[in-house]
């Protein structure tokens, strides 16, 4: 089944209070124009990526996707902020914008504590490609999330990004030092400001919310059987740690056993979703950036180098340095038997 997701009508209208020129947009995207005067489009991934990415290309605003991340006004349209606005605190308000987000980006939140920071990642869009528009607005939304609900008294703290930006923009936007990294683009809060309460909590509004956001990811989840799904969780998780059964289970809404138990009805295991995870983020990383293959084993959640370059080489019957230069080269993904197959043990940027 084909997953589609909602392109919203709140967002279409903001590039309009823009000026983007949205007939332009759907030409670029290969999109009929009729589909984004209705209400809200459902577009596929590939769709959906060329349209942010059209965008991109056509919007004279060199940080668009900031600007409507951003827009108080669509925000006041969008289901999701509201529910996100509506919780409790800025902990809770990621964990409802990284649920229901998925109805609208085949992408994905990560939120994760390190030592006094927390870190939040906006994962790749579609086939692990990255849209700039798409994750630009994915941040900003944070952000924004952050300020209103606290009223201005949680902000970031850093900003590293991983693409050829202007860091004035992003200083001005976001109010906090950048950095360029090659390890993918996070924004940082104290990790005490997770537990900020909100002032905007409005519990009565989520609750006349939830019903829909959540029968529209039950619906969702129905077309994926527990594979998919725990493969999906893992995709999204495996950045700079090692998710265990727990942490699935517990996103899944499940118990361990329970989910064990069908897992085993289906012939699989967990060990082994794990490893085709790995194998599926690692062949994205290799392919569609240039990060190092140390930097790409500790995404993934190997204890070092050298440990994923035995991983890949048991996957692949050839080392990743060498995978990824047949695959540039336009080669097969294997090496025949008889050819080299060797790869210094040391790391080495690409």
């Amino acid at each position: 089944m084909i997953k589609r997701y909602k392109l919203p009508s709140a967002l279409v209208e903001g590039l309009r209070w823009q000026s983007v020129p949205l007939d332009d947009v759907a030409r670029r995207a290969g999109l009929s124009r009729e589909l984004l005067r209705g209400p809200d489009a459902l577009l596929t991934g590939e769709q959906l990526l060329a349209f942010w990415k059209a965008v991109g290309d056509i919007s004279v605003d060199p940080v668009i996707g900031l600007t409507i991340g951003s827009d108080a006004r669509i925000e006041r349209l969008c289901v999701v902020s509201m529910a996100a606005l509506s919780a409790s605190s800025f902990r809770e308000g990621l964990a409802r914008m990284a649920r229901y987000n998925q109805l609208a980006w085949p992408g994905g939140i990560h939120v994760a504590t390190r030592g006094q920071e927390c870190v939040v990642r906006c994962l790749p869009s579609w086939g692990g490609l990255p849209c700039t528009v798409l994750e630009d607005m994915c941040l900003a939304r944070v952000a924004a999330l952050a300020r209103r609900g606290t009223a201005g008294a949680v902000r970031p703290i850093r900003l590293e990004v991983a693409h050829a930006r202007s860091p004035r923009l992003y200083e001005e936007h976001f109010g906090c030092p950048v950095r360029a990294t090659r390890c993918g683009t996070a924004l940082f809060f104290r990790a005490t400001d997770l537990d900020h309460p909100f002032d905007t909590r409005n519990d009565a509004l989520f609750r006349l919310l939830v019903p829909q956001l959540d029968a529209e990811v039950a619906a969702r989840q129905a077309g994926d059987d527990t594979r998919d799904q725990v493969k999906a969780v893992l995709r999204r998780s495996l950045i700079g740690h090692r998710p265990n059964l727990g942490n699935v289970a517990r996103e899944l809404a499940s118990s361990r056993r329970t989910l064990q138990r069908r897992l085993a009805s289906l012939g699989a295991s967990f060990h082994q979703l794990l490893e085709e995870a790995r194998r599926d983020c690692a062949s994205r990383y290799l392919v569609c950036s240039s990060l190092r293959l140390a930097q790409i084993a500790h995404l993934l959640g190997y204890k070092d180098a050298n440990s994923f370059v035995r991983a890949f080489t048991q996957w692949e019957g050839v080392p990743p340095g060498r995978w990824r230069e047949m695959r540039r080269a336009g080669a097969p993904d294997r090496i025949q038997n008889g050819a080299p197959d060797g790869e210094p043990g040391s790391v080495h940027s690409c």
